[in-house]
C-alpha cells in the first residue's frame, strides 16, 4: 500500500478548499478528505489522482 506524502496531500486540500470557496477555519477537514481521495487512489491504481501505481 502507498501512502500520499504531505505534498500531495497539501495540493489536494488546497484545491478542495479553493472549490469550497476558502471557508475559513476548515483547514482539517480539507487535510482529511486529500489523504483519504488519495490513498483511495493509490488503491486503485489512479495516477490521474497524482499517485503512480507502481511506487
Amino acid at each position: 500500500m502507498v501512502f500520499p506524502n504531505e505534498e500531495q496531500i497539501s495540493l489536494r486540500a488546497r484545491e478542495l478548499w479553493e472549490e469550497a470557496g476558502r471557508p475559513e477555519g476548515r483547514d482539517l477537514e480539507f487535510w482529511h478528505r486529500a489523504e483519504r481521495e488519495l490513498q483511495g487512489a493509490s488503491e486503485r491504481g489512479d495516477p490521474g489522482k497524482g499517485m503512480p501505481d507502481d511506487i
